[in-house]
């Protein structure tokens, strides 16, 4: 359908993705019916705001076969919403995306148990392990894995799904032609062939703080159940976990340390009423007689870690142990950091307040702060040198 989908990736472009489109579908009908309708019915549409009128008026046609040309070139699908292969959990949300992109097979989302696991990047050994098991255990009976790619608790559960002989699908938070995190392609091309990557963004759009809330929606959305497995008050784990209860997904929680605030965003859930999970069958259970799935033959924890010979810590790259003695550390490191910060003023002051826990470009960093980009590099050059912020390739920053 790479022809039908043109109106769709222009109305995409138009109004951006994450736009809230249902109501929009609904007053026209299609992309195409909207497109036809022209600007004047456009501004007697309840639907329509002057904003998206203006940027529908700028979009053409030519841009969307632009788009079209780089998919089939690259060899990845385009999927509008209108598409029979567009999965209709996803179609069901209020705001679908427009057109999906796609890399590798679709799986058969709406006739299958899809369990999207997430968590953090700078995953726990603890948090690793139990991606690990339940993505193994839930994919050994036919369940498909949603998450989102990146490092840490992700990486975990697309690889435990994939050892064990399954599906799983990597939603990402920039377009499938960029290069971020590149450490990770080894992942994404074992995605692609046992799953699919896909993303709303167009094949060029690099990946940002803005992105990936956006994307947060689309695991939810595909999903049956959401299982957070390691997540502070901040993590955008939670955004994902309130797009499942907003869109009447069931939410899923790993129970663990009260000592470590990397955990206490997942215990907030479970106080909130969020399904305990402490084993496969937790996540299979309330859809296996749906989905025939036999709850028996569901493995235990203790006989996956035994076939695995407990390898999960070697397969991930370091993780961070949780131990009495670096709960201790971390708690100092924390409180040292609040007080140094706490002497900081000015555009230092404003760099330090945004930067968070994962790494972000000078250039997101400066549009936070409100600085040029020289203003920014030079104040992150000062934090470091105070060892409030860590820097990685490619001018990329977060605290220390």
């Amino acid at each position: 359908m790479m022809n039908g989908a043109v109106p769709w990736i222009r109305l995409q472009s138009a109004l951006g993705a994450g736009a809230a489109l249902s109501e929009i579908i609904e007053y026209f009908g299609s992309a195409k019916a909207l497109f036809d309708a022209g600007e004047t019915e456009w501004r007697m549409s309840p639907v329509l705001v002057p904003r998206q009128i203006e940027k529908l008026c700028e979009s053409t046609e030519a841009q969307a076969n632009e788009v079209l040309a780089t998919c089939k070139m690259n060899g990845w699908q385009v999927v509008p919403y209108d598409d029979p292969h567009y999965p209709e959990r996803l179609r069901s949300i209020f705001n679908p995306p427009a057109v999906l992109y796609v890399d590798g097979e679709l799986p058969d989302i709406d006739n299958s148990i899809v369990i999207g696991i997430v968590g953090t990047r700078r995953a726990s050994d603890y948090a690793v392990k139990a991606a690990d098991v339940m993505s193994r255990g839930i994919a050994e009976r036919g369940a498909i894995v949603a998450s989102g790619g990146a490092l840490g608790v992700d990486t975990a559960a697309h690889n435990g799904a994939m050892l064990a002989g399954g599906k799983t699908i990597a939603v990402l938070g920039c377009g499938l032609g960029t290069k971020y995190l590149m450490e990770n392609k080894p992942l994404r091309d074992a995605v692609v062939k046992n799953g699919a990557l896909i993303t709303e963004f167009q094949p060029f759009t690099p990946a940002s703080k803005y992105t990936f809330p956006i994307r947060n929606r689309i695991i939810s959305g595909i999903s049956l159940g959401v299982l957070v497995v390691e997540a502070s008050v901040k993590s955008g784990s939670l955004i994902t976990a309130n797009y499942a209860l907003e869109q009447g997904k069931d939410v899923f929680a790993l129970p663990c340390s009260i000592l470590d605030p990397a955990f206490a965003g997942t215990n907030k859930l479970i106080d909130d009423g969020a399904i305990v999970a402490t084993k496969p069958l937790d996540l299979l259970y309330p859809y296996a007689e749906e989905y025939g799935v036999k709850i028996d033959e569901v493995k235990s924890v203790g006989k996956i870690m035994r076939e695995t010979g407990d390898k999960s810590a070697n397969v991930y790259g370091k993780a961070r142990d949780i131990s009495f003695d670096n709960l201790q550390a971390g708690r100092k490191k924390r409180e040292a950091r609040q007080k140094a910060a706490a002497e900081l003023s000015g555009k230092t002051k404003a760099v330090f307040n945004a930067l968070g826990e994962e790494y972000q470009s000078a250039d997101e960093i400066s549009r936070a702060a409100g600085l040029s980009i020289g203003e920014a590099l030079t104040a992150l050059t000062a934090l470091e040198i105070a060892g409030l912020a860590a820097s990685a390739g490619g001018k990329r920053y977060r605290l220390a």
